[in-house]
């Protein structure tokens, strides 16, 4: 888990040096059709025939709301520091029980409202509304954690009836193609130079998505679930050496106060299997 950390921390490094060079809708194609490529053999080695499905429209739903939390999440990582816009990405825990309420018919935790208090403190901390410097990129970069929980719960559900192979085929397949419209009408052809930064991109967003599946696989999301909290140090760290950005006070705080919350509703919440929380919207 601390290694996918690593990777999705790495990899918002890359999406935020191509953001002056490509439009946000080129960038998310790249990362969704890249990945595509790099997990087809793989996939396809099991064979066409165990890809069948009857919820093709849960498959797609689930590959739109993830698409959409890729594009918030891309579009927030253009206007704040690296480490803000993956700590408000990663208050997706804190709504994940709401989520699961309306769309599985689970019942909300009792323990969820102690976490869900600290997260919206530190959050009022980060977004700073009322001091002058309210910035719509970090609302975006929240609606994005929205977007990001409900394609969770999505792969929750779908995972009590499909494989983790049909989920991934079938998110790459969906996402490619709801990328590759606003894509075609903002088309910009990468140049030869950029092209090591693409690959970066692609590479550890997808390193980074099999190790998390791996870890969910090896031990239980409450166990290993906070340790992806480990991209925000990481990500802090790259914004002091490569951007000579730092967090402010209020930033630090409400970034500690976000990062207890999710890890205490990591805690408490249910286990979910495997391929569920594995299989993320990046």
């Amino acid at each position: 888990m601390l290694a996918a950390a690593f990777l999705f921390a790495a990899m918002g490094v890359a999406v935020k040096l191509l953001s002056p060079a490509l439009p946000n809708a080129m960038i998310v194609f790249l990362r969704g059709g890249l990945s595509l490529f790099v997990l087809l053999p793989q996939l396809l080695r099991h064979g066409l025939k165990g890809l069948g499905t009857r919820h093709l429209r849960e498959h797609v739903a689930r590959g739109a709301l993830g698409m959409a939390g890729m594009y918030c999440f891309f579009s927030s990582l253009r206007h704040l520091g690296l480490a803000e816009a993956l700590l408000l990405n990663y208050a997706l825990p804190l709504f994940i029980p709401f989520f699961e309420r309306v769309w599985l018919g689970a019942p909300v935790p009792r323990g969820i409202w102690k976490p869900l208090s600290i997260g919206l403190l530190g959050l009022i901390f980060i977004l700073k509304p009322g001091l002058g410097v309210f910035r719509p990129a970090a609302l975006i970069g929240l609606l994005g954690a929205v977007f990001a929980a409900s394609a969770q719960v999505g792969v929750r559900r779908l995972s009590l009836t499909e494989s983790v192979t049909k989920i991934v085929f079938y998110f790459a397949v969906s996402s490619t193609l709801i990328a590759l419209g606003p894509a075609l009408f903002d088309w910009v052809t990468p140049g030869v130079s950029l092209a090591p930064l693409v690959l970066l991109m692609a590479a550890c967003g997808t390193l980074a998505q099999l190790a998390m599946t791996r870890a969910y696989q090896l031990a239980p999301a409450a166990r290993v679930g906070p340790f992806i909290y480990g991209s925000v140090a990481f990500a802090a760290l790259f914004d002091w050496l490569l951007f000579g950005r730092r967090l402010d006070a209020p930033a630090a705080l409400g970034t500690a106060l976000v990062v207890v919350a999710g890890v205490i509703a990591l805690r408490n919440g249910r286990a979910p299997r495997a391929p569920a929380s594995g299989e993320l919207s990046r």
